[in-house]
This record gives structure tokens, C-alpha cells and sequence, in this order.
């Protein structure tokens, strides 16, 4: 990541969809950006330089080897974004996060296990999409908040907050104390995802790729719940699992328009 001499610690986005809600979002954290000087024409390409210009930004153009370096190799899409590090973060603990809540519309997606930083990016920007107030992962053995997962989730990140804590079966007992029902899903559990109310102030809980709940986890969930599989298949993507799940609760809810 490449930053201005005596700058303050910032990061890197890369992808249109990424850089475009940055532009929009917060224009004053933006301080430079790069395009693949073989690539200025293509859908998307001339909102994004009209609003760097419009932010007073730097504009480089530089060739895709450099980008390809700056990205670590990631899909860029031909765009990079420097920020900085905005003070406006979204509450990063669950005690705030859940103080600005109304109950009756609390929902929470859970990832217990979520490696692939590519999952991750496609469960925030699900979770974003389907009004949840924020994706908490556990500290160990998970994806990070990073550039790929930035670019994945195409601008969630910069509004649904990813919070992590250090022990996951201590935070579950913390929110069901304060009426947040816990659902985890399960192959092999017994009720159906459409047998469940879903309606109540709610966590869901997917495992991990491959594993899945770990049995700690499963057992401070509330309930067990399956997806009903009519095919070959076992076992579906946790970001298409994420969808289906996050989706159901805005149909039971009835916030479908």
C-alpha cells in the first residue's frame, strides 16, 4: 500500500463499485487516485473521474503491472482509491452497535469460521443489501477486514460495520441477554429455515466453509436450522447461504416491496 510521505495510516480500495461509493460517500477521507492508463473509457470509469476531480484528487495514470503490484495481485477493475482512515467509523463494539438499535428490527449476521476473505466480502455486502446492522466475527481463525473483501462487498464495508470479539459463545450469551434470539444453521438439524419465526429480534449463525457451527457455537444458538435440499448437493456457499437466510427474514417481516 503506497501512502503520502507524512500522511496519516490509511488503506487502499480497488474496484469500481468499491471506489465509487468511497467517492460518493466520503470524499474528504479520499486523497489519490489511479487508473490503468491502457483502460480510461468503460462503464463507470467516467463518474469515478468526475468525482475525484470534483474532490480536488490527484488522478495517476499508471500501467496495469503497477496496479496489479498495488492490489497484491486482487481484480481491480483498472481503479485504485487512497483514503484515510475516517473517524466517522460505524460503532465497532456490539455494546454501541446495539444501543442505537431498535429491537423489534435487530438483526445480525454471525460468521463462525469464515476464512475465504472472498466469502466474507460477499456475506457483507449480502448483509448490507438486507438492512442487517452489522456482521461480528470471532478474532481467530477468520478472514480480516481487507482490501479483497473490501472490493468484494462493493461498498459495504463503508456503511455495515464488521465486529469482531475475542470469545463468540460469550457475546451470544451477552445478546440473548438483552432479547436477541439465536439461530444457527445446521445440516442436520431438524427445522426448517421456512418452519421458523423469524420475526423477533435475531442473529443468525453460519459456519464456517467446509466444517461449518463449530459444536461450541451450537450449543449457545437458541435453534438449529436447516435449508431444505432437493438435489445432489449437500451444502450450499455460506454468502448463498447468507441470501437465502437474511432474504427470508425481510419476506416474514414484510418489508418487501
Amino acid at each position: 500500500m503506497r501512502l503520502k510521505q507524512g500522511a496519516s495510516p490509511g488503506e487502499v480500495i480497488f474496484g469500481i463499485h468499491a471506489v465509487r461509493h468511497a467517492l460518493l460517500k466520503t470524499p474528504e477521507d479520499c486523497l489519490e487516485l489511479w487508473i490503468n492508463e491502457g483502460r480510461l473509457k468503460g462503464p463507470g470509469f467516467a463518474e469515478i473521474i468526475q468525482l475525484a476531480t470534483r474532490a480536488g484528487l490527484r488522478i495517476s495514470r499508471i500501467p496495469v503491472e503497477r496496479m496489479d503490484r498495488m492490489s497484491k495481485g486482487a481484480v481491480h477493475q483498472g481503479v485504485i482509491l487512497e483514503r484515510r482512515l475516517s473517524e466517522r467509523q460505524p460503532p465497532a463494539d456490539l455494546e454501541t452497535l446495539l444501543g442505537t438499535q431498535a429491537p423489534p428490527a435487530t438483526l445480525l449476521l454471525i460468521l463462525d469460521g469464515v476464512q475465504d476473505p472472498h466469502n466474507l466480502g460477499a456475506c457483507l455486502r449480502t448483509a448490507n443489501a438486507a438492512g442487517a446492522a452489522a456482521v461480528i466475527t470471532p478474532k481467530h481463525e477468520t478472514a480480516r477486514l481487507t482490501d479483497t473483501v473490501r472490493k468484494v462487498a462493493c461498498g459495504a464495508a463503508e456503511s455495515t460495520p464488521v465486529i469482531t470479539v475475542t470469545n463468540l459463545a460469550r457475546s451470544l450469551e451477552g445478546l440473548k441477554q438483552k432479547g436477541i434470539w439465536i439461530i444457527g444453521t445446521d445440516a442436520v438439524a431438524k427445522q426448517s429455515l421456512y418452519e421458523t419465526d423469524l420475526t423477533v429480534p435475531l442473529a443468525i449463525v453460519l459456519g464456517g466453509e467446509g466444517s461449518g457451527l463449530r459444536q461450541n457455537t451450537k450449543q449457545h444458538c437458541d435453534s438449529l436450522i436447516r435449508l431444505p435440499m432437493f438435489g445432489a448437493v449437500e451444502s450450499l456457499n455460506v454468502s448463498v447461504t447468507a441470501g437465502i437466510c437474511l432474504y427470508e427474514v425481510i419476506r416474514q417481516r414484510g418489508r418487501m416491496v
